[in-house]
């Protein structure tokens, strides 16, 4: 898809299943599962859809999804499939890692954070981009690195602590400007410190939101993870944001949905809905 200056292709690193409860919160199942039907351990079919976007003057990429690090166990709890990988769609789009100039976390959980590294032949972890540059905000940093009892499973050090040992982190302090034409902004909510990012060209604006909105099934307003630190503040930013995006015919990346990957959010009786472009 192009996007004035961008030109923006979802990737995918697999596919993955989370309980349906924890994925809608205090939604009750007769309603979610009507928009994601879950399986016989109660868990629904996710996707992890990192963003590539290509600008004339370097090559960028938003989240990584899971990586390949993981063990047997979490793959069984997790029930990965990763057949079609980060790899193998980079591979599609004309490219491999060592093209990557620049990524770009929304935050640092494992679903997000994983491809960041990989381990070499030596079974050292290493960076998965050797060229890139890693944005991160300090804020996310410093909570995933001093997780406590709620969040310690989602933030595995494997995925971002050689990044900082490589010497190629470079920290965000805010909502910032990134390169011309692509900033962050933080949601909190999910994590204190999530990220969505911001892309805009030719008039037009693109966000991948990451957690915030994960799937289209969660695009109304009180849809909401069990899985977010802070609940309130994800609907608060919420309803702003929808307002936002519904006015400004905002293209959304939804990076877990498994059949979605980008849309424009309508609204129809005071509902919103995605219209699906991709």
């Amino acid at each position: 898809m192009t996007l004035g200056e961008f030109e923006l292709t979802p990737l995918v690193d697999g596919y993955f299943r989370l309980d349906g409860g924890a994925m809608f919160g205090v939604v009750p199942k007769p309603l979610w599962e009507k928009r994601a039907p879950a399986d016989e351990r109660n868990r629904i079919l996710l996707g992890m859809r990192p963003l590539l976007v290509r600008h004339a003057r370097r090559l960028m990429i938003i989240d990584a999804g899971c990586g390949d690090k993981m063990d047997a166990k979490s793959a069984d709890i997790y029930g990965f499939d990763r057949r079609e990988n980060l790899d193998v769609t980079m591979a599609r789009a004309g490219i491999t890692a060592g093209d990557i100039d620049l990524v770009i976390a929304s935050h640092l959980h494992f679903d997000h954070a994983g491809g960041f590294t990989a381990k070499d032949r030596a079974g050292t972890i290493r960076p998965r981009f050797p060229r890139a540059r890693y944005v991160v905000s300090h804020g996310e940093w410093e909570d995933a690195t001093h997780p406590h009892e709620r969040n310690r499973a989602s933030y595995l050090a494997e995925n971002f602590v050689p990044l900082q040992d490589a010497g190629v982190v470079d920290f965000l302090r805010g909502d910032e400007e990134i390169v011309p034409g692509i900033r962050v902004r933080r949601t909190g909510g999910h994590t204190r410190y999530h990220h969505i990012v911001y892309i805009e060209s030719g008039g037009r604006t693109a966000v991948f939101a990451a957690d915030l909105m994960p799937t289209t099934a969660h695009v109304d307003a009180p849809w909401i993870m069990g899985y977010d630190l802070f609940p309130m503040e994800t609907l608060e930013f919420k309803k702003l944001f929808l307002a936002e995006a519904i006015a400004g015919e905002y293209l959304v990346f939804f990076e877990h949905d498994p059949k979605v990957a980008a849309g424009i959010i309508r609204e129809k009786n005071g509902r919103p809905y995605v219209e699906s472009v991709a």
